[in-house]
């Protein structure tokens, strides 16, 4: 058995099918993704490749509505979801996700899928067996607990035997298929069900020993938010990703708005614990939701997310189509100055906050460097000031913009700079 933090010593940091696939994407297209991930980002860090919602429904992408009621998507004979063999056909015969796990670790990359909370509704209409239990499906199944978005599972009735043995038996499977991660959807918010008798808690608890019984090491990452900063002891004891966003996606309010999820979040980050951000929607996206588009961010605002979100912490997540990567996209995934403070800084909080700027900080594990962000979040150029006794440092020190690749050799006590419109200036600070 294994402790979770293993799993995660650093932000996760890869891409997932939803944003631009929606529930549709297919092995092929998980491939092309990976091929690409393989080639020009993994030597910074991208190694995760994450199927996302409805991969055992073989109808998905084919009506208008997102979920379809009561699809019969695939399941085993002990109830666990299996991959449609019409979008993954490699799964054919029973193999699972085992074939396309292994394509996807011969390039050097690891594998995630997506799961909801609990248990299939159709195991528990057929009345399917559990592995490891004389009990069936609608014997542990709390018909009472549904997700408010996504008809296809009932909770998982904690208190019934068989229970813990069903999420045993489905992380059991997911290791014999090589997963790495694995994203559990309806569950984050622990508050987002008050009227139903489940407890999310309870089902986050029997997920994590489920996963340290599997014998396999798997990042735990738990949706959607907003997490309750009130649960924080909890989530870092059992997972190691919670969304402290609901869906985040290509709107300046939204960006603005994590702003102040960050500064409730700051000092929750540790290795093998990290408040998530939610995905990076930039790039090409939307295209599985009858919208594909580049993104609505400007380049200014593209740079304000890769900024917090890096000096965060926040795992990194692409949901864009890798295949179809702009020159100014790629650059933002490559900046190893700006993408390593996900590896090696700590202490990132913030320093000051108002209507028209923010400034945040955190500190260099390799060395006495700082690091110092400043966020304007007007529609005009700003003028942003920040002195050393704000910082908690004291100069002479050289600056260097890690945007821009600026120096500014010899800054005595303090330091300012002009920042367009829904932009950012990145400093590292060297003594």
């Amino acid at each position: 058995m294994y402790h979770k933090n293993e799993a995660a010593l650093t932000p996760p940091m890869g891409w997932n099918s939803y944003d631009y696939y929606n529930t549709s994407v297919t092995e092929a297209e998980v491939i092309a993704n990976a091929e690409y991930m393989a080639s020009n980002l993994r030597e910074y860090g991208w190694e995760y490749i994450v199927i996302d919602i409805q991969w055992s429904d073989p109808n998905a992408g084919t009506k208008d509505e997102q979920y379809i009621n009561f699809s019969h998507f695939t399941i085993d004979e002990f109830s666990r979801q299996t991959p449609a063999i019409n979008r993954f056909p490699s799964a054919k015969d029973g193999a699972g996700f085992k074939p396309l796990s292994d394509f996807i670790h011969s390039l050097g990359l690891k594998f995630g899928i997506h799961i909801m909370r609990g248990i299939p509704r159709i195991a528990a209409h057929l009345h399917t067996k559990i592995k490891g239990s004389t009990h069936t499906a609608d014997e542990i199944a709390n018909p009472y607990s549904i997700s408010k978005w996504n008809p296809d599972m009932y909770g998982v009735d904690c208190s019934k035997e068989g229970a813990q043995e069903y999420y045993n038996s489905i992380f059991e499977l997911y290791a014999s298929w090589g997963v790495d991660f694995v994203k559990v959807d309806d569950i984050c918010n622990t508050n987002m069900y008050p009227d139903n008798p489940y407890s999310a808690e309870k089902e986050i608890e029997m997920i994590h020993h489920a996963i340290a019984l599997c014998g396999r090491p798997m990042v735990l990452s738990l949706s959607p938010g907003p997490a309750l900063i009130e649960k924080a002891w909890h989530l870092e004891t059992y997972a190691n990703m919670w969304r402290i966003t609901d869906d985040f996606w290509d709107s300046y309010p939204l960006l603005l708005d994590m702003f102040k999820r960050c500064e409730i979040w700051q000092g929750h980050s540790k290795p093998g614990c990290w408040p998530d951000c939610d995905m990076l929607p930039i790039g090409y996206i939307g295209k599985g939701f009858h919208h594909e588009r580049m993104t609505n961010f400007t380049k200014d605002e593209q740079m304000t997310m890769m900024t917090l979100w890096c000096l965060f912490r926040s795992p990194l997540m692409l949901g864009c189509e890798l295949t179809k990567l702009d020159d100014f996209t790629l650059s933002l995934l490559t900046n190893k100055d700006v993408i390593g403070l996900t590896k090696h800084s700590k202490r990132a909080h913030q320093i000051a906050r108002n209507e028209k700027s923010a400034v945040w900080m955190c500190k260099d594990t390799l060395n006495d460097d700082f690091y110092c962000a400043m966020f304007n979040f007007t529609n005009e150029p700003l003028s942003v000031s920040i002195g050393f006794n704000e910082l908690g440092i004291s100069g002479p020190l050289a600056a260097k913009n890690l945007w821009t690749g600026e120096v500014y050799p010899d800054i005595s006590w303090a330091f300012s700079t002009v920042i367009a419109p829904h932009g950012t200036a990145l400093f590292s600070l060297s003594f």
